[in-house]
């Protein structure tokens, strides 16, 4: 039996840093459901928690585990008004057969994107302030309400993430990787039992998917992630960098209760 755990005492980011390191090391192992039901039903006000979600290629996974513990859980989708087709066709096919009742989609500030990216090609020259204008800002914005969030990410993914805590700080919040133990097997696993929809995108080969114009099929042998802005070096969008810029690590999250 999992003991009850204590509320975090959401009041400084080294307060935040020591209870996710307790909470990494006392429950970072349960499976997913229980870490997202402990989340929404002791770890944090309900109010103050959301999920984020790209409706990329196995967000179904996340998505239906919330479906099934509180529907009504804030997700949020970032519209970089640079998605496939298909990604929004997807988004909205997926929140149908699950019952989401607050999916909150957020858009760049359009000022920024005008000044900034006038032709809609900064993306060429400047991925990384691509990013930071049309998802980063505006998901920070977005984010702000929140005390916590879940997030679809897992270590098998890239060589970045191989080291992905359950529960990281950042900063005076908490990022919550429900998945981050699972494999790839698991996925596809959970994916075929629950019966759930595909992205239409992952059978021409893309299984990782971002924004269009930085997102290619995954050839044989390819780490998933391997589609993202190929070529460039990139690996994040931002999102999901700390505050100092780097990828939190499973060292800087790890301590005894």
């Amino acid at each position: 039996m999992v003991a009850n755990p204590r509320r975090p005492d959401i009041s400084s980011a080294d307060a935040v840093r020591e209870q996710a390191a307790a909470m990494e090391n006392r429950y970072g192992w349960l499976d997913p459901e229980l870490v997202i039901e402990l989340a929404l039903d002791r770890f944090f006000p309900a109010e103050q928690v959301a999920a984020i979600s790209s409706f990329g290629a196995d967000s179904a996974v996340l998505l239906h585990m919330i479906a099934g513990i509180d529907r009504s859980l804030p997700v949020l989708f970032l519209d970089t008004q640079k998605h496939f087709g298909e990604t929004i066709e997807y988004r909205d096919a997926l929140v149908s057969d699950l019952g989401l009742t607050d999916v909150r989609v957020v858009r760049p500030d359009p000022a920024m994107v005008d000044a900034a990216d006038p032709d809609g090609d900064l993306h060429k020259t400047n991925p990384d302030s691509c990013c930071r204008i049309r998802k980063s800002d505006p998901m920070n914005r977005s984010l702000a309400p929140f005390s916590a969030w879940f997030t679809g990410r897992k270590r098998f993914q890239a060589g970045t993430r191989k080291s992905l805590a359950v529960f990281e700080a950042i900063d005076e919040r908490m990022r919550i990787n429900p998945l981050a133990l699972l494999t790839s097997g698991d996925i596809k696993s959970y994916l075929y039992t629950n019966n759930l929809r595909h992205h239409p995108l992952v059978a021409h080969g893309y299984l990782s998917i971002g924004c269009q114009p930085c997102t290619m099929p995954v050839k044989p042998g390819e780490s998933e992630r391997s589609g993202r802005w190929s070529g460039t070096g990139k690996t994040e969008c931002g999102i999901h960098i700390s505050a100092d810029g780097k990828i939190v690590p499973l060292s800087s999250t790890v301590g005894a209760l």
